[in-house]
């Protein structure tokens, strides 16, 4: 059965659906911490994997709780999706915690959808909005639990101050909630971290890239991806001069 909702529509509807999804399943009460983190990814990545497979059974598939599929490869566009970015936080019922939904066009990150489910919030790339202005003082969205050691001396030498968050995607949102300026990650990532979140960055004119200023490619063979920056473009030179000045 086939919506005929465009790319976009269907990436915005199958992360908020897959968030509503993990909300009830938390709300349920009938599972410990560990178990809960377990099924919400295995049902959300359920219903996004079914759901993409029937509305685009032509493109390729990439999921981090999905076995991989090289077949992804050959194709043109593929989904990358997380079902659950921030499983701790998820969890624990805080609001940093997001669903991506995101659609690669030859290796490029062409269209995505980030929902923030505990704040009720999809934030699109193809509905963007105003990135607020930065402060003053800038600031810069690190771990919650292990902050990167470039992070922190970059934001040092920047004087700017350091937000604890969990997952990627909501870091990356901060910046175009006006939470925060700075997203700048080295501790490794994989695709399905980063590619919807970059996405929607992109659409709302942030700068993103590697750490070394190269561009950030999607469905490649090895899906990990060590380092990440989302910024704003004014910002973007500043700090990748600080991050090559580091040891």
């Amino acid at each position: 059965m086939s919506t005929g909702l465009t790319d976009g529509d269907l990436a915005a509807h199958l992360a908020d659906t897959a968030g509503k999804l993990l909300i009830a399943v938390r709300e349920s009460g009938l599972l410990s911490l560990k178990a809960l983190g377990k099924a919400g990814d295995a049902t959300a990545n359920q219903f996004l994997c079914h759901a993409l497979r029937e509305q685009r059974p032509d493109d390729g598939l990439l999921s981090e709780e999905e076995k991989d599929n090289p077949a992804r490869l050959d194709r043109s566009r593929v989904w990358i999706v997380d079902p659950v970015d921030g499983t701790r936080e998820y969890g624990e019922a805080r609001t940093d915690w997001a669903v991506h939904v995101a659609l690669a066009t030859d290796g490029a990150p062409a269209l995505g959808a980030v929902a923030l489910p505990g704040l009720g919030e999809v934030l699109r790339s193809d509905r963007p909005g105003v990135v607020p202005p930065a402060p003053a003082r800038l600031r810069m969205v690190v771990s919650r639990t292990r902050p990167a050691r470039e992070a922190t001396e970059v934001a040092e030498k920047l004087g700017a101050e350091l937000v604890p968050m969990g997952s990627a995607g909501a870091k990356a949102m901060a910046i175009i909630r006006g939470e925060a300026d700075i997203y700048l990650h080295s501790g490794g990532q994989y695709e399905w971290d980063s590619c919807a979140p970059v996405a929607v960055a992109l659409a709302h004119g942030l700068h993103c890239s590697r750490i070394d200023g190269s561009p950030l490619v999607y469905n490649q063979a090895d899906v990990y991806m060590p380092d990440l920056l989302i910024c704003r473009k004014e910002h973007a030179d500043m700090v990748l001069k600080e991050i090559a000045a580091l040891d």
